[in-house]
């Protein structure tokens, strides 16, 4: 889940919340999208292969 920032960077969020806070966790930030969404590409392959 992708969020574009007021700075203008874009920040990769999980998709399910965390637990013990009940927000969802960073998962970094980027200044693309393009950028970002690549990243999410790559966890979802590690969630599976890692």
């Amino acid at each position: 889940m992708i969020r574009k920032l007021k700075s203008g960077e874009y920040r990769l969020y999980s998709r399910k919340t965390d637990p013990r806070t009940g927000k969802r966790r960073n998962l970094g930030t980027f200044r693309s999208r393009a950028a970002a969404e690549k990243h999410e590409r790559e966890v979802q392959y590690f969630k599976r292969h890692g």
